[in-house]
C-alpha cells in the first residue's frame, strides 16, 4: 500500500544516515586510536590527519579497503578501561532507580524497552562509562520486556479472536533480530563512542517524528470511529428499549462461555472472584502458539549454543569466525521459512484484520534488513529492537496494542541474548545489573496496567503511539 511504501522510506533514510556515519567513521577513524607513548601518539595522530586528508583529495579502492580494515582491525590497540562506580544506597541510586522505573513503564508500553533513557541515567547519574552503560541497560530491558510478555500472554487481540502477539510476524523479524544483535555488541567493542551518539540522534529524531505522525492520524480515527458509534448507539437505544428482553436472551449466554473472552468479561467485574485465576490460566495457555514458539526458542538455543562455542575459541581463530558464521544459517532459516509461508499464503498475518497483504520478494529484503538494522542498533547502543520496528509494525497496519506487544516479544528474545553475550564479555558489574533488573520487572508490569486501564477508559489505543513517540523524542534530548 502507499502508507507502508511511504512508511519505508523514512526508515531507508535513516539507516541511509547510519552507513554514511559508519563510512565517515572508517575514513577518520585512525584519529581515534590511543597509544602508549606521548610523542607516538602525536606522531601518529598528525600522520593520521594527512592521510584524512589526502583520503579525501583522491582514493583508490584498494586504499579504502586496507583503510576500512584498518580501522575494524584495532581492538587490540584501544585502551579502553570500564568505569564501575562502587554499590552503595545514595542520592545517586535513588534517582537512578526513579528514572528507571519511569523509563521501564512508559518504555514498555510503547515497545521500546527504555533503553533511550537507561543509558544516560546510567552515564550521567550513576557514573558508568558509555559502554558499560550499553551492557546494563541490556539487562534492564531483558527485565522490563519479560514482565510485559508475561502480562501480554493473556490479553487478546483489540478487535479480532486472536492473541495480542503476532507470532508469525515475530518468526520474520525475532531471528533477524538475534543476528543483528551479535553484530550490534561486536561493533560496541570497535566504535568509537562519538560514534554511539550520532548514530542515536540520527534514529532518535526520524522515529520520534513518524510515530508521532501515526499517533495523530490514529487520533482522528478514534475520534471519526467514538462519534460513529455514539450515534450508532443513540439510533439503536429506542430499538433496544423495545426489545430488552431479546437482547437479554442472546448476549446473556456469551459470558457464561468457557472461552478466552472471559478476560474481557472478568476486566468487566462480570465472573467472580474464584474463577478468576482458571480463567486467566487458561486464556494464557490458549494464546500460546507453540509450533511458533518453539521454533523462536530453537533460534534462541543455537544462538546461545554458538556463543558459549565462540567465547571457549581463541579470538579470531578458524573456529572463532565458523561459530561466528554459523549464525546466518541459523536464523535465515526460520525467517526464510515464514516469509515463504507468507508469500505463498500459507500463512497471513492476521493481526492486520481483513486487509490482505500482497508480499513481495523485494519487501521481505527489505524487511530481512530492516530487522537486522534493529539488532545492530540493539547491541551497538543498548537499546531495544522496538525502537524501529515498533514504527515498522504500525506503518505494515498492525494496531498500536499489537505492534508493541509483538516488539516487547521480540525484545526479550534479543535482550536476553545480548545480555549473555556482555556477561561472556565482562561488559557490566552484576550487582548493579541484577538490582536494576528487577526494579524494571516491577516498573513494568505496573506500567502495563495502568495503560491499558486508560486505554480502556478512554477508548484510545492511540495513547500507546504517543508514549512511543515521547521516549523517543526525550532519549534524543538526553544526548
Amino acid at each position: 500500500s502507499n502508507m507502508a511504501r511511504r512508511g519505508l522510506k523514512w526508515l531507508c533514510l535513516a539507516i541511509s544516515a547510519a552507513l554514511f556515519v559508519v563510512i565517515f567513521a572508517i575514513t577518520f577513524g585512525s584519529a581515534e586510536r590511543t597509544f602508549p607513548e606521548g610523542e607516538t601518539f602525536r606522531a601518529e595522530r598528525e600522520r593520521g590527519m594527512e592521510e584524512a586528508v589526502d583520503l579525501a583529495d583522491g582514493f583508490t579502492l584498494k586504499e579504502y579497503v586496507v583503510k576500512a580494515g584498518n580501522f575494524f582491525w584495532q581492538s587490540d590497540k584501544s585502551e579502553y578501561h570500564h568505569v564501575w562506580p562502587k554499590m552503595k544506597f545514595g542520592w545517586k541510586i535513588v534517582i537512578g532507580s526513579i528514572i528507571a522505573f519511569f523509563g521501564a513503564a512508559v518504555g514498555s508500553v510503547g515497545g521500546v524497552g527504555g533503553g533511550g533513557i537507561f543509558v544516560p541515567m546510567l552515564t550521567l547519574i550513576i557514573g558508568f562509562d558509555p559502554k558499560s552503560s550499553t551492557a546494563i541497560s541490556k539487562c534492564m530491558i531483558m527485565g522490563a520486556a519479560g514482565s510485559t510478555v508475561y502480562y501480554n500472554l493473556k490479553l487478546k487481540h483489540p478487535t479480532l479472536d486472536l492473541p495480542v502477539i503476532d507470532y508469525d510476524l515475530a518468526m520474520v523479524f525475532q531471528p533477524m533480530l538475534m543476528l543483528g544483535i551479535s553484530i550490534g555488541v561486536s561493533f560496541n567493542v570497535i566504535f568509537a563512542d562519538w560514534m554511539v551518539t550520532v548514530l542515536l540522534i540520527i534514529l532518535f529524531i526520524g522515529t520520534s517524528t513518524k510515530a508521532f505522525l501515526k499517533g495523530l492520524e490514529t487520533w482522528k480515527q478514534e475520534t471519526i470511529q467514538k462519534k460513529e458509534s455514539e450515534r450508532t448507539h443513540s439510533e439503536t437505544s429506542r430499538t433496544n428499549n423495545r426489545t430488552e428482553g431479546h437482547e437479554e436472551v442472546d448476549f446473556k449466554p456469551l459470558p457464561s462461555e468457557p472461552e478466552p473472552n472471559e478476560e474481557r468479561n472478568v476486566s468487566n467485574g462480570e465472573s467472580n472472584n474464584q474463577r478468576l485465576p482458571r480463567d486467566v490460566s487458561k486464556s494464557i495457555w490458549f494464546n500460546i502458539r507453540w509450533k511458533e514458539l518453539g521454533m523462536l526458542l530453537f533460534v534462541w538455543f543455537a544462538f546461545l549454543a554458538l556463543q558459549i562455542l565462540k567465547t571457549k575459541s581463541r579470538t579470531c581463530s578458524v573456529k572463532y569466525w565458523v561459530f561466528n558464521s554459523l549464525q546466518v544459517p541459523v536464523a535465515f532459516s526460520v525467517s526464510l521459512y515464514e516469509a515463504v509461508c507468507l508469500f505463498k499464503g500459507v500463512k497471513t498475518v492476521a493481526s492486520r484484520g481483513v486487509d490482505a497483504v500482497n508480499w513481495k520478494v523485494s519487501q521481505m529484503l527489505l524487511y530481512f534488513f530492516c530487522g537486522i538494522m534493529a539488532g545492530v542498533v540493539g547491541g551497538l547502543l543498548g537499546l531495544g529492537g522496538g525502537f524501529i520496528l515498533g514504527p515498522l509494525f504500525l506503518e505494515l497496519g498492525i494496531p498500536p496494542q499489537v505492534s508493541s506487544a509483538t516488539a516487547t516479544f521480540c525484545m526479550l528474545f534479543s535482550s536476553s541474548m545480548s545480555v549473555v553475550e556482555y556477561y561472556f564479555l565482562k561488559r557490566f558489574p552484576v550487582p548493579y545489573a541484577a538490582y536494576y533488573f528487577a526494579v524494571c520487572i516491577f516498573a513494568a508490569f505496573w506500567g502495563q496496567h495502568v495503560i491499558r486501564k486508560l486505554i480502556i477508559l478512554l477508548g484510545r489505543a492511540s495513547l500507546i503511539i504517543f508514549t512511543l513517540a515521547f521516549v523517543i523524542f526525550i532519549s534524543a534530548l538526553t544526548l
